[in-house]
Formats: C-alpha cells, sequence, structure tokens
C-alpha cells in the first residue's frame, strides 16, 4: 500500500511517496541523499544517522510514514553559500575522517548533541557518539572534532 507523505528534506518541502512499512532510510536513498547510509539495518552502526526535528535518529530505525510534516537534514543539507557546516570542518581540521562511510553519522549524532548541549564534557561527547560504529579509527579524533566544533559555535577563536 502506497501513500504520500509531506517532508521537509535539508530545506525543501516535498511529497515523497512511500510504501507501507519503508524506512525513512529507504526513502531518502530513493530521493537521492546518498551520505545516509545503510550499515546495519537494525539501529547498532549509526551510518543512517539524520536530523529529524534537530535530534539524530538512526533512519534505518524510523517509519518513512512518522516523519510526516517533519524537517530531515542530511549531510546534503549541511553546507551553506560554498562553505562547510562547522562540524563538518572541524572534522577535517581534526584529521576525523578515514573511509568516510561512518563520517555523517558522526556528523550527525555531533551536531544534535551540540544543538541540546553546546557546552559537552568529553564523555558526554563520548556518550552521544556511542551508537556510532567506526572500524578505522579509535574515536579520539571524531571526539576532538565535535569539542572543536562546541568551541567554535561558541565563538572561541582559538578552536
Amino acid at each position: 500500500m502506497k501513500q504520500m507523505i509531506a517532508i521537509t528534506i535539508n530545506g525543501a518541502r516535498c511529497s515523497v511517496e512511500t510504501e507501507l512499512g519503508e524506512t525513512l532510510l529507504e526513502v531518502l536513498r530513493r530521493e537521492g541523499l546518498k551520505s545516509v547510509k545503510l550499515g546495519c539495518d537494525t539501529g547498532d552502526c549509526g551510518a543512517c544517522a539524520v536530523l529529524l526535528d534537530g535530534s539524530a535518529v538512526d533512519s534505518c530505525m524510523v517509519l518513512a510514514a512518522t516523519a510526516e510534516g517533519k524537517e530531515v537534514v542530511t549531510v546534503e543539507g549541511l553546507e551553506h553559500d560554498g562553505h562547510l557546516h562547522l562540524m563538518q570542518q572541524a572534522m577535517v581540521d581534526a584529521g576525523g575522517v578515514q573511509c568516510g562511510f561512518c563520517t555523517p553519522g558522526i556528523l550527525m549524532s555531533g551536531i544534535g548533541l551540540l544543538s541540546r548541549n553546546p557546552d559537552p564534557s568529553e564523555d558526554e561527547v563520548k556518550e552521544a557518539m556511542a551508537g556510532n560504529l567506526c572500524r578505522c579509527t579509535g574515536y579520539v579524533k571524531q571526539v576532538d572534532a565535535v569539542l572543536a566544533a562546541a568551541r567554535l559555535q561558541a565563538g572561541e577563536t582559538d578552536a
């Protein structure tokens, strides 16, 4: 059974067709948003994380129909006016990107954290990123990047 849902994706209001039981991940991939990765399909790896009304969620665990009327942001929606989002820049500057498969989910987890806690401790960053699996790193540089982004967001120039 198909249904149309109204959703805002990366600032653009649109209507998308969904199938009964289809996940937000499936819809976003079909809409051409390739930063949203299919990893585990069980909500354990974080590769499919997006911002849903400002909170980081694993899109493989969200039924598309429940996103009706909500705002979804993916990595494709982060860059503005030719400039990277401060979290993206912090990740690059900290060397927190290796193969890149987990990076979109880690970015979204970091952004979601800073939206609700603009001055997190290192332990709070680690807790927020606990749902993101990275096979290339020890997470140190990603944690450093989130902390640096918090300083940048606060206007500190020595980040």
